[in-house]
């Protein structure tokens, strides 16, 4: 092998770390053509997942995932630190993440929820995943931009937004929603994607958010129906943070909100709620 081409190598090892996915686009910035990309597969140093989509190999991945086969949390933090896609995971699947799963019944097929205000790569839906994505708008819920290097950020929201998780054997960053941020999320797929019931149990766990990270994100949301879903179930759970949320500079809207058919309608926050949560499963 050449020198140059031995450098070549050598900086991929470096820059592509074992497991991740990187685009033809990303490799062919980066100085590698088709013709040795196509070289690359063939010598084992390269695997190709799909038409234009690479991974570094590794003896170290499981079974499972070897092959043509790849993990979401793999291509989520590609996303994240090789393209510099502004998409984080959220909503269910942060809540999932950071505990809440024995809370929320499983989803027949897996789904992986992303938000974000980059456009969706298309090369993503060429995996081979067991999940499917949901992408979102991040900013139908709140102003803010995603920021995936939260220290480097001074503004209150997007410290309150998002936080950093380490996943696998080779410990790699993964930006998430907070569970504060990530509850909205959800709350904002009620009664769509999500039941009132699998809500109404979520906030039966919810003894520990912070306050002081919802009061800015409820300051700013967009969404009148989220904000009263919040305080719809706050209230019939009680939770200790309750009372350290200054209500009277949160913005709740006018008129009435119908989010279930034939629902009764809750006096205090004028939305339509199921007549029995029990039955709503």
């Amino acid at each position: 092998m050449g020198t140059q081409n031995k450098e070549k190598l050598n900086w991929l090892q470096r820059c592509l770390p074992e497991g991740l996915v990187a685009d033809a686009a990303w490799l062919e910035k980066n100085g590698y053509s088709g013709a040795l990309r196509k070289k690359y597969v063939a010598h084992g140093w390269l695997d190709q997942l799909a038409r234009g989509v690479y991974r570094r190999p590794s003896p170290q991945l499981p079974d499972d995932v070897r092959g043509r086969a790849v993990s979401w949390e793999s291509v989520v933090i590609s996303l994240q630190t090789l393209l510099d896609a502004k998409f984080v995971a959220g909503g269910r699947t942060a809540l999932e993440l950071q505990g809440f799963a024995h809370y929320l019944s499983s989803a027949p097929q897996r789904e992986v929820h992303l938000y974000g205000t980059d456009k969706r790569p298309g090369w993503v839906l060429k995996l081979n995943l067991e999940s499917k994505f949901v992408f979102h708008n991040a900013k139908r819920l709140l102003p803010n931009e995603v920021v995936l290097d939260v220290e480097k950020s001074n503004d209150p929201l997007v410290r309150s937004s998002y936080v950093q998780q380490r996943w696998g054997k080779w410990d790699l960053p993964l930006v998430t929603s907070s569970p504060e941020r990530a509850i909205l999320e959800l709350l904002d797929d009620v009664p769509e994607r999500e039941t009132f019931h699998q809500a109404d149990k979520l906030f039966e766990g919810l003894r520990n958010l912070s306050p002081r990270k919802l009061q800015p994100m409820l300051q700013a949301c967009r969404r009148v129906k989220v904000k009263r879903l919040l305080f719809w179930f706050v209230e019939r759970h009680k939770p200790a943070w309750l009372n350290a949320l200054d209500r009277n500079v949160i913005d709740l809207g006018k008129g009435k909100r119908m989010l279930v058919k034939g629902g009764k309608l809750d006096p205090t926050f004028n939305i339509t709620v199921p007549e029995s949560l029990d039955g709503d499963r």
